[in-house]
Parts: C-alpha cells; sequence; structure tokens
C-alpha cells in the first residue's frame, strides 16, 4: 500500500521515488530495530554499525533540511571532503544506539518528503554534490540510503534492499553526480562512447572526449563499448562496494561494440564519494 507521506510527494518527485525512499527508510529501519550490539563492524569500513546508522539519521536530516530550502555547507563533493565531513559530524553526535536511529532515519525521510511536496518546492538547490533540484536531491538521497542500507544489511547478515525499480530511480543523480567525480588521472586523454544498459530496464550514455566526460539519459548513436549490466552491480559498483572483475566472472556484466575490453575500466574512470 502507498504511504501517505509518499502519494503527497507524488506532485513534486518522479513517479514511485517518494515510496522508494519511505520503503527504503523503513527497510532500514526494520534491519536496526532489536539489534542489540551496534558495535559490530561493517564489512569493507571503518565504522560500526551504530556508526553507519548515526551517519544514515545525520545524512537524511541534512537532506530533509536541504530540501526544505535552507543552505547547509557539507563538504565541496570530493570524496576526501566528504569523508572529512562525516566524521566531524560522527564526532559531534552521540547517538549509536540502534532504535532511536531507526527511528530518526525514518522520521527525516519522512521530513524530506513533506519538504519536497511544499507548493514552493522548486528551484535549485546547493547540495554537497553539486546544484540539483529536489527531484534530483531526491534520487540523492535514496541512493545514500541504498548504500548504506546494503552495508547494514551485509553487517547484520540481512537481505539488502536493492532492486531494479530502485536503481533505476538513483540514475538521475548518478548521472548529474558523474562528472563531479571522475578520475582526471584515469580519464587524461581518453576518448570513447559508451552506452551503460541496465538488465531489463534504462539506458544512458557516458562520452569521454580527450578525458572531458559527458553523461546524457540518451545513449550515443554509435557507442564503442555497450555495457550491459545486473541493476544491483551497477549501484554497488558504481558506489564502490563491488568489484567488476568478479561480476563479470559471474555473468552479472556483458560487454560488446568496437571496443568491448574497455569495459572492466568504465568503474575505475570514476571515484565513488
Amino acid at each position: 500500500m502507498e504511504s501517505a507521506t509518499g502519494q503527497e510527494a507524488q506532485g513534486a518527485l518522479p513517479e514511485g521515488l517518494g515510496d522508494a525512499i519511505s520503503g527504503t527508510a523503513e527497510e532500514i529501519a526494520t534491519l536496526l530495530r532489536g539489534v542489540a550490539d551496534t558495535s559490530l563492524p561493517v564489512p569493507r569500513s571503518e565504522w560500526t554499525v551504530g556508526e553507519a546508522a548515526a551517519h544514515l539519521a545525520q545524512a537524511n536530516e541534512l537532506m530533509a533540511d536541504l530540501a526544505a530550502g535552507n543552505e547547509r555547507s557539507y563538504g565541496d563533493g570530493t570524496p576526501q571532503s566528504l569523508a572529512t565531513a562525516n566524521e566531524r559530524a560522527l564526532a559531534q553526535f552521540d547517538e549509536r544506539e540502534a532504535e532511536p536511529l531507526a527511528r530518526m532515519i525514518t522520521e527525516q525521510a519522512g521530513a524530506f518528503l513533506k519538504a519536497a511536496a511544499q507548493p514552493a518546492a522548486q528551484g535549485t538547490l546547493v547540495t554537497p554534490m553539486g546544484p540539483m533540484d529536489r527531484a534530483v536531491l531526491g534520487s540523492y538521497l535514496l541512493t545514500h540510503m541504498l548504500g548504506h542500507g546494503y552495508d547494514l544489511a551485509r553487517a547484520l547478515r540481512r537481505p539488502h534492499m536493492i532492486d531494479r525499480a530502485r536503481v533505476e530511480l538513483t540514475l538521475p543523480f548518478l548521472i548529474a553526480a558523474m562528472p563531479r567525480v571522475t578520475d582526471a588521472a584515469a580519464t587524461a586523454g581518453l576518448t570513447v562512447r559508451y552506452t551503460i544498459r541496465l538488465r531489463g530496464g534504462a539506458r544512458f550514455g557516458v562520452t569521454f572526449t580527450d578525458g572531458t566526460v559527458a553523461v546524457s539519459p540518451q545513449p550515443p548513436s554509435r557507442p564503442d563499448c555497450t555495457i550491459l549490466c545486473e541493476p544491483a552491480t551497477f549501484l554497488l559498483m558504481a558506489l564502490g562496494r563491488r568489484d567488476p572483475r568478479g561480476a563479470i566472472a559471474r555473468g552479472h556484466i556483458l560487454a560488446w561494440g568496437r571496443k568491448p575490453w574497455l569495459a572492466p575500466r568504465f568503474p575505475a574512470l570514476f571515484t565513488a564519494p
């Protein structure tokens, strides 16, 4: 059943995004409720479960504040500045217990949806990943929750909440963010046209011209390399959670075109924030 908050936000956000945000926040809260020991380590992270959940609560509050039109300084979009801002914020926030953090995560997701549904919710916002409207900011919020929700699910040995529909809703943010997270050293002098396809769904284009990147919702007419990727695998690679070599070996990624050997290189052209 569609939540009331999700219904209210549908006029301001793309179809399904409000429900994906509220549903993902609730699934993360369900993971956390009843967890007695939040000092458990998160795999491939320096954070514990409590720290990751605290970061999610803080990030959801930040996104809700931005959606309400309030300006907040939080790094400059580079991985280093965001990591520094995260650590500073965590040091100033003491809560690490599961139940209060679960409640904060859902409440702040709801606050975001309420702010996004306001009639004045138009125009461009300044965010940690550059200027964007509220629809792209909602995609950013969903992307962020899915990444850390996946981390928490792994730490607690529970199923994650990433599916094809939610991954497609992250694309507006990922397309907007890709130029900002391009690795200049990795792309220096590179000229190539990629088409990225999600299995069973969306596609988009990424074109490098002498190292300069352009990302478009429409694929190029003559791509050098087409990459077909299982949706959850695509998002996890985009967020630095999965190695493309293992995904290729398991058949989760296929590539073809004039230069299919460029497929494994694609994730390394970006630095996950």
